[in-house]
Parts: C-alpha cells; structure tokens; sequence
C-alpha cells in the first residue's frame, strides 16, 4: 500500500482532505471519485500520524477522522451533532484546538470516543 513520506506530504494530503470534505457529504456515493479520494486520504494520513504523531491531539483527531468515515459524517455534520460551529470542528480535528469539557463530554457519548483519548489523559 502507498504511504504518505514526508510532512510535506502530509500537509498536502490535510488540506485536500479539507477540500473534499466541502465536496463530499452524508448524501454522496460511495462509488464517487471525491469520496474514494477521502477515503483514501484518510487512511495515508492515519497511518502517517499513528507513526510520526501516536499521542496527544492527533489521536484524538485520528479518532474523529475514523468517526467520520465509518458514519459517513462530513466535518458540518458533525459539528451540528456535537453542537458546536464548522469553523470549531475544524479547529478540534486539525488539532489547532482542544475540545471544552462539554464538547469532550458529547464526543464520548455520540461518538463512542474514550474518555481518555478526549481528554488525553
């Protein structure tokens, strides 16, 4: 399987992953070319992370990127069921922001997100 090589890499394949995710939505196919690139990103950028970046915010980013793929969310329709803005979520995932006690609280319980892994501890 491809990997992903470089950070520059990596960063390329983050911001493609936000551009899809404006294209791709809860309604998009799962045969669709944009979807199965996302997908695939998806998974490059996991596997990246899991071995340059294996604690701290990106496991938690890890684990919503995961949640949005196997529910088929995008990052709005996520935000909207955790119950905070598009720009936020965005923020949480990229790992730019922590999540608050209340959306950390939502996480572990709409998502099935451990505790810990939230929380980091």
């Amino acid at each position: 399987m491809a990997q992903l090589k470089s950070e520059e890499a990596y960063q390329a394949a983050m911001r493609r992953i936000e551009e899809l995710d404006n294209i791709v939505d809860d309604n998009t196919p799962t045969n669709d070319p944009n979807y199965l690139e996302l997908d695939m990103l998806i998974d490059l950028v996991e596997e990246y992370e899991n071995i340059h970046y294996p604690m701290g915010r990106e496991v938690l980013s890890n684990y919503l990127r995961k949640c949005m793929h196997d529910m088929r969310l995008s990052q709005r329709t996520m935000a909207e069921m955790l119950g905070i803005s598009a720009p936020r979520m965005s923020e949480i995932i990229n790992g730019n922001a922590d999540p608050t006690l209340q959306t950390a609280r939502m996480m572990c319980i709409k998502l099935d997100i451990p505790a810990e892994v939230v929380l980091r501890i």
